[in-house]
């Protein structure tokens, strides 16, 4: 025994070490394999025993790769990862997700193109150029790679193409936008600020701004005849905002403004709406940045019909509702229809009206307003607005917010004078207990059927079972029924007097 257990501990830091040395040779020989930049024909499926990504190109220092991203189990993304943090830098926008399985290729014959022979092409670079290559900085390009010529021209590049992240040194001009990575939310700039928007109701144009950081021009003005502004991420930590590149109109500094980092430096367009700063320390992103500083600034944290308590946590406008992780009302009681179309029955026209004292927009400020004498004169605007979906009105001021979008949270605050009026579809929960009826119903009648079914059975088993056990025979021409003769034990007394009479 004693043996035994000195061994062990030895085996096990053997058995560790060994562990250690395959798992560093593994990851050695898929970057020598990873190539740095490749040429046309190249292909690639994607491998069904790779559980997260896999590596397709990657840079000079290893730190990005091009890789087919698995999302949802059986289904893939062409994506730009940090490889050390496994985070997603850059995402293709593809017209759907393909799947992770075969025949779905990524290949380059001039054009860098993800598709599948049955499904057809899901994102393609439509060029004409001689390479694929990724920068250091996690720039994907297509290149001309001319006779001659030291320095290849760029047909291409994913940096124009921005998802949800903007990475050191990258140009975000008017023409792009960030996009959160569940489409709610994204960054765009306006003439002289950039600003955060919530995804219009139509799915069309920019949305409602509620978030906007306007330049200060200290040190140069924004001019009309100058062009666009442009915002770029620095590596001493902010976001300049240029017009060209000399004097930037503007700086949103972060938390380690003019201090040297050890890593590279990234934004992102959170789930949340937010818009939010990191540095890499070597083994982590650190938080250095919040556009918003409040959680009940944010855009919706506590869902539709929500009701944010600054420190504390959400409730639900309606008092009568509990809040729960599911939120304060079913997702489709947001479809964004007027309250009266005429394409729409009874039932759909309907609302609940549903009032509150103590709340607030977290966004007055980037929203337009009337100015009314009393909550019920700015209650009535909405009520005869098939398009309002809910009013805020400040007593002290007289403004009246008229909400031409579904509810989102709002901010739960100590001053009775603020109100609101909401509209609560009826509809929906009418359609729902009217499925539930015809649900239970359904079940009912079929409960009935499989009762009656049984009894049915057990019926006709009785029977034979009877028939069985009593006399078996024919009938004679006098209507007498006559059995054989070895069943007549078997008969009862009153049975065998019977058919003497």
């Amino acid at each position: 025994m004693d043996l035994v257990n000195s061994i062990t501990p030895l085996k096990l830091t053997q058995f560790f070490i060994i562990s250690i040395f395959f798992s560093i040779f593994f990851q050695i020989k898929v970057e020598s394999e990873t190539p740095n930049q490749f040429f046309k024909g190249f292909k690639a499926n994607p491998d069904p025993q790779i559980s997260n990504f896999q590596p397709l190109l990657t840079d000079s220092t290893g730190n990005y790769s091009l890789s087919f991203l698995r999302v949802e189990e059986n289904q893939l993304s062409l994506a730009i990862i940090h490889v050390k943090s496994f985070e997603s830098i850059w995402v293709a926008n593809l017209t759907r997700l393909a799947k992770w399985a075969y025949p779905t290729e990524l290949y380059f014959n001039g054009s860098l193109v993800l598709s599948d022979s049955r499904s057809g092409v899901f994102w393609s670079t439509h060029t004409d150029g001689d390479r694929v290559w990724l920068s250091n900085t996690s720039n994907l390009q297509v290149q001309k790679v001319e006779n001659g010529v030291t320095s290849p021209s760029v047909l291409w590049q994913s940096f124009d193409f921005p998802s949800n992240t903007l990475v050191e040194n990258q140009n975000f001009t008017s023409a792009m936008t960030l996009v959160s990575s569940n489409g709610l939310y994204s960054m765009r700039l306006g003439f002289d600020f950039f600003g955060l928007y919530f995804k219009g109701e139509s799915g069309s144009g920019p949305g409602r701004i509620y978030w906007r950081h306007k330049a200060l021009e200290a040190k140069a003005d924004v001019m009309e005849d100058q062009g666009h502004i442009y915002v770029v991420l620095k590596s001493n930590g902010f976001l300049g905002m240029y017009q060209n590149e000399s004097v930037p109109v503007d700086i949103e500094s972060f938390n380690s403004f003019q201090q040297p980092v050890s890593g590279v430096r990234r934004v992102r367009v959170e789930p949340d709406g937010n818009l939010k700063g990191y540095f890499w320390d070597g083994s982590s992103w650190v938080l250095d940045y919040q556009a918003i500083k409040e959680t009940c600034e944010l855009p919706s944290p506590c869902g539709a019909y929500g009701l944010c308590h600054p420190g504390k946590s959400c409730s639900c406008l309606d008092n009568s509702t509990d809040y729960s992780i599911n939120g304060c009302v079913p997702p489709n009681t947001q479809e964004p229809r007027d309250f009266c179309g005429a394409s729409y029955d009874l039932d759909h026209k309907k609302y609940k009206g549903l009032s509150r004292n103590g709340v607030e927009l977290p966004n007055t400020e980037l929203m337009d307003y009337q100015h009314m004498v009393s909550f019920q004169e700015c209650q009535s605007a909405c009520e005869g607005n098939c398009t309002c979906w809910g009013v805020v009105y400040t007593n002290t001021s007289g403004f009246c917010y008229i909400l031409n979008y579904p509810i989102q949270s709002l901010v739960g605050v100590r001053d009775e004078s603020k109100m609101g009026f909401f509209k609560m579809r009826e509809g929906v929960g009418k359609d729902k207990m009217g499925m539930g009826i015809g649900v239970g119903v359904g079940l009912l009648c079929g409960a009935i059927l499989v009762l009656g079914g049984v009894i049915g059975l057990g019926y006709y088993r009785y029977i034979k079972r009877k028939r069985e056990r009593g006399v078996s025979g024919y009938v004679d021409d006098d209507g007498v029924v006559v059995g054989p003769y070895k069943d007549l034990g078997n008969a009862s007394f009153r049975s065998i007097e019977l058919i003497e009479r």
